[in-house]
């Protein structure tokens, strides 16, 4: 049989997953009428946005996991949104926020190592002319996506 995995991981990633509703009427004992419906109204009120996969990014060598703290250029500083905007195009940029504090931007970075991890930040440093940028490496991660790991 022909190995999808690749092209199922990226497709999950992007929310192409839907709600187990058999799974979840029989966990909070409704109907499953009633939990398609309300998952409907939660979607048009715009309260759901997509699904995803939660994975176990080591088994699909995603595992080395980098957060940045980001400061701007004088260039980019008054311009946050865009500069966010270009780096989400990135597949490796797991989530990116703009903040208040000691730095304008937090990026999550998913890679497959530090080698990885160094290309894509010399090159960003780079481009986008960041005056700082400060990493932490993530060691393990305990809960993701509202999903404990063991």
């Amino acid at each position: 049989m022909k190995d999808i995995t690749s092209k199922l991981i990226n497709l999950f990633k992007q929310g192409y997953c839907t709600p187990q509703i058999a799974r979840i009427a029989k966990k909070i004992k409704e109907p499953s009428t009633t939990i398609h419906y309300n998952i409907k109204k939660l979607e048009r009120e715009g309260k759901i946005i997509s699904y995803k996969g939660v994975f176990d990014y080591k088994k699909i060598e995603e595992g080395h996991v980098t957060f940045i703290l980001v400061n701007l250029s004088d260039d980019n500083y008054g311009e946050p949104e865009g500069v966010a905007q270009e780096l989400a195009k990135d597949p490796r940029v797991e989530s990116i926020d703009i903040c208040t504090g000691d730095y304008e931007l937090i990026i999550k970075l998913r890679t497959k190592d530090i080698d990885e991890y160094y290309e894509w930040i010399k090159n960003t440093v780079h481009k986008f002319k960041f005056s700082k940028s400060y990493s932490i490496t993530s060691l393990k991660q305990v809960k993701t996506e509202f999903v404990e790991l063991k």
